[in-house]
């Protein structure tokens, strides 16, 4: 699915220092890249999974949480089933000490209404109107967004990338370090600091973090813990469930909700 010229045109010429839009998409739309070149977005879905990817960096995006996507930035998105998205846009003058890259970020409750309440209201406005407020109020909540590790960086060294590329095709896979080195003819410390280098976490870290990751698409297409547990390689529905809460802070079931 391609975002019309004519659509990313009118949104980087808007005038208005914040908007927001509600695009809904159907099972498994895969959003091609594109960028905002005068707009930083808010990409937040009510409903659905999103799949967020970004030069060499991915992040998985459950509802109630969104993607800070900077002005400038080429991204693209894949649904996972059918996605609600709600998006807001700001002119980076409005916002000037804002993150200058991609983060994966928690929707409060109060912002989330407000983004609701955003895409009914039309645009010109009065300074002083509830319309104005509602917009001022976002910026405010936007200023103070927590980053969450959702993210699962992707390395540029190719023999790495075969590594990783396995490990999300295969997640259960159990290769250990001595495996990849005997295949790949490279010391494991080599591999172990091409790992840290290219993504700025271990083998291990990596791994763990593509199983979750991908535990969340599975749980919002409706799989139950225990066979998610067992394709992602681990001993038991509770040992997913004690990872996952290390992790996120939150059960699956919670994490939903």
């Amino acid at each position: 699915m391609r975002l019309a010229d004519k659509l990313l045109a009118e949104i980087d010429a808007s005038p208005w220092l914040v908007s927001s839009s509600a695009t809904d998409y159907p099972l498994n739309a895969v959003i091609e890249p594109h960028s905002h070149r005068n707009k930083h977005q808010l990409i937040y879905a009510i409903s659905g999974v999103m799949v967020v990817t970004s030069a060499m960096n991915q992040w998985t995006v459950p509802p109630s949480r969104g993607i800070w996507m900077p002005s400038g930035q080429v991204h693209a998105i894949r649904c996972i089933g059918s996605v609600r998205m709600r998006s807001v846009f700001v002119r980076p003058d409005s916002l000037p000490d804002m993150p200058t890259e991609c983060r994966a970020v928690a929707i409060s409750p109060l912002l989330g209404e407000l983004i609701r309440a955003a895409v009914g209201i039309t645009q010109p406005y009065a300074d002083d109107s509830r319309e104005a407020r509602v917009m001022r109020l976002i910026l405010d909540e936007l200023r103070i967004l927590p980053t969450l590790s959702l993210h699962l960086p992707q390395p540029a060294d190719p023999r790495i990338q075969g590594i990783c590329t396995t490990l999300q095709d295969d997640p259960g896979d159990a290769s250990t370090l001595a495996d990849w080195s005997a295949r790949l003819g490279l010391d494991e410390k080599t591999i172990q600091r091409l790992f840290q280098k290219g993504t700025g976490m271990t083998f291990g870290q990596w791994r763990q973090q593509a199983r979750l990751l991908l535990a969340l698409e599975r749980i919002a297409l409706g799989e139950k813990i225990i066979d998610i547990a067992g394709k992602l390689g681990y001993e038991s529905p509770s040992a997913f469930a004690t990872m996952f809460k290390k992790q996120f802070g939150l059960t699956p079931s919670q994490f939903f909700k």
